[in-house]
């Protein structure tokens, strides 16, 4: 369906992120803002999944080349 366009390194960092915004929405249960923490499910799901509509958009692909 989608082509991978998303590196190694960059879907590592995607995954983290979206864990970490995650983790701080379970965690400020106070918050005023709290429920932008939920924007973590974009990069985590970009990044498990290994594509990016915006790296789509401007031809960015972070993937190594195959020789």
């Amino acid at each position: 369906m989608f082509k991978h366009n998303v590196g190694t390194l960059d879907r590592m960092f995607r995954i983290v992120l979206g864990l970490a915004l995650l983790a701080g929405f379970a965690l400020n249960a106070d918050a005023a803002y709290r429920w932008l923490y939920l924007i973590g499910i974009i990069p985590l799901l970009t990044g498990l999944f290994g594509t990016c509509g915006v790296y789509s958009l401007f031809g960015i692909n972070t993937c190594r080349m195959k020789s």
